[in-house]
């Protein structure tokens, strides 16, 4: 989908007030002339001193599934806002009967491969016969393949990015046997912030949510907006009012040294949820052998079921918690999770 004029006009202003400031440290680069193209690879690194300890290249070619029994299949979906590829991971433990999907989001710079690697989703799909989508952000909707949640038309029922995804869900349910109460989105980064906009749009396709390093739901509507939002100033734009339908679950993840996205992004997601009044909140500290120390926040419902979980990764920035090294933003010193995301999404109701 190309961007419309009007939101390039809203692209180059942002440019023009916000590069001077923020990349001052940052060496010029011949092939981005364009202070637009400029902001929207900013949009991977805003508030890095140079470049990103946690960065490596992206990794292609089904890396993602090396050394598993289960088989990747390529495919692509197209409706009216557009195209997408993504690639979906089938284990070998998935077998004829209904079972969950998981709908998993890449962030800015990064592509399927190197994401499913860097999670290392598609070894714990193993264990309990999890399909795994990872669909693709084009460069021609976005030159460092960030999905446009920052974008106010991709923040629309039925419209847009959103509108893809959702049917790019629909239409690997229609091919396989999935069972419609087990589907999960979740993602890292612009990925995060594209699950929290899937959830909001649709609470009846999708049965939870998993957010890491990400942003609410209409916390921008234009780069400008999101440029502050990253940077910490929260606000709820148009749009941001929640969406008919039941709340669901969610799962939060976020370094609270996270120079990128501001950890306040990650306490805004779970303050507005819709919760029950009789809701039970619990904290509990914990510390990985030799990595990072972490607090689980727990709200759970009268019934004892747990329906958001809050980890902030103290001393991780915006990276993968737990995640493989051989996969781009991501810290192996913190939990994982990936693993506390599988538990999440079977377990949640």
């Amino acid at each position: 989908m190309s961007l419309s004029h009007k939101l390039l006009a809203q692209l180059r202003a942002a440019a023009q007030a916000v590069m001077p400031h923020d990349r001052t440290d940052a060496a010029p680069h011949p092939s981005h002339e364009d202070p637009v193209s400029d902001l929207l690879a900013t949009l991977g690194r805003i508030g890095q001193p140079g470049s990103n300890p946690f960065y490596f290249p992206p990794l292609a070619g089904g890396a993602g599934a090396a050394g598993l029994p289960g088989h990747v299949v390529d495919a692509s979906y197209t409706n009216d806002a557009g195209t997408r590829s993504y690639k979906l991971y089938v284990p070998a433990t998935y077998t004829a009967g209904p079972g969950p999907l998981l709908v998993m989001l890449h962030g800015c710079t990064q592509n399927p491969d190197d994401f499913a690697l860097g999670t290392g989703m598609n070894a714990l799909a193993e264990e309990c016969g999890c399909l795994v989508a990872y669909p693709a952000q084009s460069q021609q909707a976005n030159p460092s393949r960030c999905w446009n949640w920052f974008n106010a038309f991709d923040q629309q029922h039925g419209q847009g990015e959103p509108s893809i995804i959702a049917g790019l869900t629909r239409d690997i349910m229609a091919r396989y046997a999935v069972d419609p109460k087990q589907v999960y989105v979740a993602g890292l980064s612009a990925g995060g912030a594209m699950a929290a906009i899937l959830g909001t749009l649709y609470p009846d396709l999708y049965a939870a949510v998993g957010v890491h390093s990400g942003l609410p739901f209409a916390a921008a509507h234009d780069l400008a907006s999101a440029v502050a939002a990253m940077k910490g100033d929260v606000r709820r734009h148009h749009g941001s009012m929640r969406a008919p339908g039941r709340p669901l679950p969610i799962i939060v993840f976020h370094g609270d040294r996270d120079t990128t996205v501001h950890p306040a992004n990650g306490d805004e997601l779970i303050q507005r949820r819709r919760r029950h009044p009789a809701e039970a909140v619990e904290i509990e500290p914990g510390q990985v052998p030799h990595g990072h120390a972490y607090t689980r926040t727990l709200h759970r419902r009268p019934d004892g079921s747990i329906h958001a979980e809050h980890w902030v990764v103290h001393g991780s920035g915006h990276a993968w918690s737990g995640g493989d090294a051989r996969g781009s933003y991501t810290d192996g010193r913190g939990p994982s999770a990936s693993q506390a995301m599988m538990r999440f999404f079977r377990t949640a109701r």
